[in-house]
């Protein structure tokens, strides 16, 4: 990097989300996600890797760029941060408040937009194609309305480059008949697809270091959100009603006597699957 390019800083969304390994469960009478047995969600780690490899494009540490890995939510949301940091982000912010409890996406987009905002000289802001809980999608396109930057999804690739004093991003984006190439000054908003890289794992090099790594710890007061913004009290949807899951029933057993090929058959025609 020469000294008329500037250092870059990114921020990646990361969000603590519930396991899909278990059953997802809601607590309490207004029906939230119980997130005590949550992890970073797995397509940030998308975002996350993309950060980084920009970073590392362009002179990376020693150049000044730094990636910043920022959440939201109780205590445990800390732990995608943290896990974040181990994988190669530079710092962390973790926003949290009780008034932020039952947030939908529009509270999110609201308190993150914050977030970007005290943080003050944000160039890019990246986030994976959707939260594994959630999986609305929402929260970028909503991010780049209340920034007023231009907004870039579901990037399969991407690229950065300095010229004429400004940093400019490429993207490539893919749908099931259609690639476009598309391309944005900085600062903008972009989310990534699962099929922009493949995440890095943290090493043990890697989770030492976190340990020295700064969490800063924000309130809503902090940022200058209204609690009456967020949460419950400024969500635009909200859960009417759940019910579990019902047991599964037991299948169709097709006993081979001969003729359980014909069975079979005449079995997938009674479910129109032939």
């Amino acid at each position: 990097m020469d000294e008329t390019t500037p250092a870059l800083r990114i921020a990646v969304l990361v969000k603590h989300v519930p396991d899909t390994q278990f059953d997802r469960h809601l607590n309490g009478d207004d029906r939230t996600t119980d997130r005590s047995e949550s992890i970073l969600s797995e397509l940030d780690e998308y975002a996350l890797e993309a950060a980084l490899q920009l970073v590392e494009a362009h002179g990376g540490d020693g150049a000044g760029h730094r990636v910043t890995a920022v959440t939201m939510g109780g205590a445990g949301a800390v732990n995608a941060v943290k896990k974040s940091l181990q994988i190669g982000a530079h710092e962390g912010v973790h926003l949290t408040d009780d008034a932020l409890a039952g947030s939908d996406a529009s509270g999110t987009s609201r308190a993150l937009a914050a977030v970007i905002r005290h943080l003050g000289d944000v160039d890019l802001v990246l986030t994976g194609m959707a939260s594994t809980d959630g999986e609305t999608s929402l929260v970028p396109a909503q991010l780049a309305e209340l920034l007023e930057l231009p907004q870039v999804t579901f990037a399969s690739s991407l690229e950065l480059r300095h010229d004429g004093g400004a940093w400019h991003l490429t993207a490539r984006r893919e749908s099931d008949n259609v690639a476009e190439t598309v391309e944005s000054t900085l600062p903008a908003i972009v989310s990534v697809t699962d099929q922009i890289n493949e995440p890095r794992y943290p090493n043990f090099k890697g989770i030492m270091a976190a340990k020295k790594k700064q969490i800063s710890v924000l309130s809503l007061a902090d940022v200058g959100v209204d609690p009456s913004e967020v949460g419950h009290a400024g969500a635009w949807t909200r859960v009417e009603d759940a019910q579990p899951r019902p047991a599964r029933s037991q299948g169709v057993i097709i006993t081979d006597e001969g003729d359980a090929g014909r069975r079979l058959v005449d079995f997938l025609a009674e479910q129109k699957l032939l």
